[in-house]
């Protein structure tokens, strides 16, 4: 997958607590119209900023990208589940602007997380898509080197239908070859 062109002045930087207001809204038009989200209702500014913060607090990171001075995407990965033994493996999600799309900024977006993820030590990314017609998202982790590796058939209903949520996953730094 090529990148489009993007805007001359994008930047990739972490995220920070004004830059709230527009990943909520963001992540509520995902929810409200899209599918990438099992969410149903748009979680609030507040809600958003415990999320945020309970992620940053715990070492993972979370990034914008910023273009032409407005955030065009988000990008973070939590944890893939609670149990000690999947410290090691985490879960990512990525959200970019209804303008923004179709430019390579959810690319971007994953290929920085992918870098900063392994410099954090983590040996496993898993993407949990939601939909198999989120065709986009599925060729942004192809291109970003991810493998699919099964699919819940019918788990989840949206928008008046069933949904699939095809996983795909990527080896991070020595994946298991080393003890973390």
């Amino acid at each position: 997958m090529s990148e489009p062109e993007l805007p001359s002045d994008i930047l990739l930087r972490p995220a920070k607590n004004s830059d709230l207001a527009a990943i909520t809204r963001i992540y509520a038009d995902a929810v409200t119209h899209g599918t990438a989200s099992f969410e149903l209702e748009p979680p609030d500014e507040a809600e958003m900023t415990r999320r945020y913060e309970a992620l940053v607090s715990n070492g993972y990171p979370y990034l914008v990208a910023e273009a032409s001075n407005a955030i065009a995407g988000y990008a973070y990965v939590g944890p893939y589940r609670a149990r000690p033994a999947y410290k090691w493996t985490v879960e990512n999600s990525i959200y970019v602007s209804p303008e923004f799309h179709r430019r390579g900024i959810g690319l971007r977006l994953l290929k920085e997380l992918i870098v900063e993820s392994e410099r954090r030590g983590f040996r496993q990314m898993i993407a949990v898509i939601g939909d198999s017609a989120q065709t986009p998202s599925i060729g942004v982790h192809t291109a970003a080197g991810f493998a699919p590796v099964g699919v819940f058939r019918a788990i989840g209903y949206k928008h008046g239908k069933w949904l699939d949520t095809p996983l795909m996953q990527l080896t991070l730094g020595k994946g298991d070859m080393a003890p973390p």
